[in-house]
């Protein structure tokens, strides 16, 4: 079972500014694999070939090829997970009873909410961790505030900033425990207003 929770973000300067990087990164990244997207999709139609069709993994790979160097300053699953995203809203398109069907839109870095996704991150101490790429010295674990619980195991986490403020939605795979069965019955009738236990005990709604 998952068990997700909105969590406040108090990054210290450094790691702020790791964050807004990841979130115009996040949405290059995107931009980026849907422009790449739309040219394989439209030279399908044009050439009539399905073979030329997009897929995630093409479009990944050849994002991937084609890196610049400032490129891996940055996490690499940023890149990952935002194609991941980019071929799901993909095969939205191709499904007219998806809600706010149509083709997935460039991202505008004037939209009030910035985010990006990670699935390296860690809860250590109390903190989160992020991934941190190769050749990056300088690096912080950021306090949070608002967790009622840390337990189980953190999947993929979206951050994300709104209003100059730093989020994050942290789901957590959990096990539930299912009780042992107790045999007994509990009825309710709903013309009488109470709880009619069949043990002959009644609660009053």
């Amino acid at each position: 079972m998952i068990r997700a929770q909105k969590v406040r973000l108090y990054p210290n300067q450094t790691m702020k500014k790791v964050l807004d990087d990841l979130c115009d990164y996040r949405r290059y990244c995107w931009n980026q694999g849907l422009a790449l997207w739309n040219d394989m999709y439209d030279s399908s139609l044009v050439l009539d070939d399905r073979k030329l069709r997009p897929s995630e993994r093409k479009v990944r790979d050849e994002l991937v090829a084609n890196k610049d160097d400032w490129q891996y300053q940055l996490s690499a699953r940023c890149l990952q997970l935002a194609i991941s995203d980019l071929g799901k809203a993909w095969s939205n398109f191709f499904n007219k009873a998806m809600p706010d069907w149509g083709k997935p839109n460039f991202k505008s870095k004037k939209a009030p909410r910035q985010g990006f996704k990670t699935d390296r991150a860690k809860v250590i101490n109390g903190k989160l961790r992020l991934d941190k790429p190769r050749g990056i010295k300088t690096w912080y674990d950021i306090k949070f505030k608002g967790a009622k619980s840390l337990e189980g195991d953190l999947k993929v986490a979206s951050i994300y900033r709104e209003n100059d403020k730093y989020w994050a939605n942290l789901p957590f795979e959990v096990e539930i425990t299912k009780k042992d069965k107790t045999g007994n019955k509990t009825a309710v009738d709903i013309n009488v207003g109470h709880f009619n236990y069949t043990e002959g005990k009644v609660n009053t709604l």
